[in-house]
C-alpha cells in the first residue's frame, strides 16, 4: 500500500485541481507583458509564458481539458467496446468474423496516425478530439472484451441462462459482462494515461484543443520556441504531463497485480 501513496496522490490531486477550476480565482488569459517569458517568483511560483500568461493558472485549466477529455474518451471506448467485443464473441458466427476483421483493420493503423488523420478530417477542438480519440480507443477494449468471453461462454451458468431461455442481452449484461469487468477496468486505467498523452500530442500538434484554451500539449508547443532563453515555460507542462502519466501507469500496474491476487486467492480458496 505504501508503494501506491504518491502516485495515488498525484492524481487525486490532478483530479481535485481539475475539478474546482471553477471556483478557483485564476486568470489564464490575463496577459502581462512586463513578466513576459519572467521566471518563477513569489507572486506566480511559475512564472509567466511567452505573452505573459501564468504558467501555474494555465496548468490548473489545463488539468481540468485533461480530466474532460480522459474520462470522456476512456468512457465511451470502454462502454463501446465491451459491448461489440461482447457480442460478437458470445453471438459468433458471421458476427464475429466481421468483428474481428474490423479490429485487424483499425489496428493496420498506428493509433495516434489514425487520431491526427480523423482530428484533421473533423477539425480543431476539444469536442473533435474527443471523437477521433473515442474513434480509435474501443479497439483495444473490444480484444480484450472478446477474448475474456470466448472463455467464459462455455461455463455452466451461461447455459443454465439460454435453457431457461434468457434473452441475449440479459446473458450479455448479468452473465459475461460483471465476470470480465476486472481486466476492463484495468484496461482503462491505462487507457486514462494513453488518452491524455493523445490529447497532449494532438494539441502540439495544433489539431486538438484551440488558442486561448489551455492544455499540456499546446502549452509545451508554444514553450519550444524558447527554451533556450526560458526553459521553464516547457518544463513546468513537460513535467506535470509526465507525473500525471507515470502515476496513472503506476496505479495501474497496481491494480492489475491486486486484482491477480485476489483472483489467485478465491481460485485456490485460500
Amino acid at each position: 500500500m505504501r508503494h501506491v501513496r504518491v502516485p495515488l496522490g498525484i492524481v487525486l490531486l490532478w483530479m481535485l485541481v481539475a475539478l474546482l477550476v471553477p471556483v478557483l480565482p485564476l486568470s489564464p488569459h490575463a496577459i502581462d507583458l512586463p513578466n513576459v517569458l519572467a521566471s518563477g517568483s513569489l507572486d506566480e511560483w511559475l512564472g509567466y509564458d511567452d505573452l505573459g500568461r501564468p504558467i501555474l493558472d494555465r496548468l490548473v485549466v489545463g488539468a481540468r481539458t485533461s480530466l474532460f477529455v480522459a474520462v470522456a474518451v476512456v468512457g465511451m471506448s470502454l462502454v463501446v467496446g465491451s459491448l461489440v467485443g461482447t457480442i460478437g464473441a458470445y453471438i459468433g458466427g458471421w458476427t464475429d468474423f466481421l468483428l474481428v476483421r474490423l479490429i485487424d483493420v483499425f489496428l493496420a493503423f498506428p493509433g495516434i496516425l489514425l487520431a491526427i488523420a480523423l482530428a484533421g478530417v473533423l477539425g480543431p477542438g476539444i469536442e473533435n478530439v474527443v471523437m477521433a480519440l473515442s474513434a480509435v480507443g474501443w479497439v483495444g477494449y473490444a480484444r480484450l472484451a472478446r477474448a475474456q468471453v470466448l472463455s467464459i461462454k462455455e461455463r455452466d451458468h451461461v447455459h443454465a441462462a439460454v435453457a431457461i431461455g434468457t434473452s441475449t442481452p440479459t446473458i450479455v449484461v448479468r452473465h459475461l459482462l460483471p465476470l470480465i469487468s476486472a481486466p476492463l477496468i484495468v484496461e482503462a486505467s491505462f487507457g486514462t494515461a494513453s488518452v491524455i498523452i493523445g490529447e497532449a500530442g494532438l494539441s502540439f500538434l495544433g489539431v486538438g484543443v484551440q488558442p486561448p484554451n489551455a492544455s499540456w500539449g499546446s502549452m509545451i508547443r508554444d514553450g519550444t520556441r524558447y527554451m533556450l532563453v526560458a526553459p521553464h515555460v516547457v518544463i513546468a507542462p513537460g513535467l506535470t504531463l509526465m507525473g500525471v502519466v507515470l502515476a496513472l501507469n503506476v496505479l495501474g500496474d497496481r491494480l492489475r497485480d491486486w486484482l491477480d491476487v485476489k483472483r489467485h486467492t478465491r481460485m485456490t480458496g485460500a
